[in-house]
């Protein structure tokens, strides 16, 4: 898509890059889906156990998602307090030939 990514120094972000689109940087949190569905909590371990958190309100600009199949989605909104979502073919992102460059 052409936009410079950044990626946070951090693992504790509610977002897994930073892309910057010319005009604003947004934070973009990253899945991976085998289906249709796409489970949005975050899930991690620490002494006492598995820690399962919702998205909270305003914690990312933008869903990215990959699936099995090789398809991508982009997703421009924030969905907390879900614990998934479908995804829809309108939010698919088709891909165009890059032109190869000559040497």
């Amino acid at each position: 898509m052409g936009f410079d990514v950044a990626l946070p120094l951090t693992e504790s972000a509610a977002y897994d890059l930073i892309v910057d689109n010319g005009e604003s940087l947004l934070r973009v949190q990253c899945k991976f889906s085998a289906g249709r569905q796409v489970d949005l909590r975050r899930i991690h371990s620490n002494s006492t156990g598995y820690v399962v958190k919702r998205t909270s309100s305003g914690a990312y600009d933008w869903l990215y998602v990959l699936c099995g199949i090789g398809s991508e989605y982009l997703i421009k909104d924030c969905l907390s307090g879900r614990r998934a979502v479908n995804l829809r073919d309108r939010d698919r992102l088709l891909h165009h030939a890059v032109p190869e460059v000559a040497d």
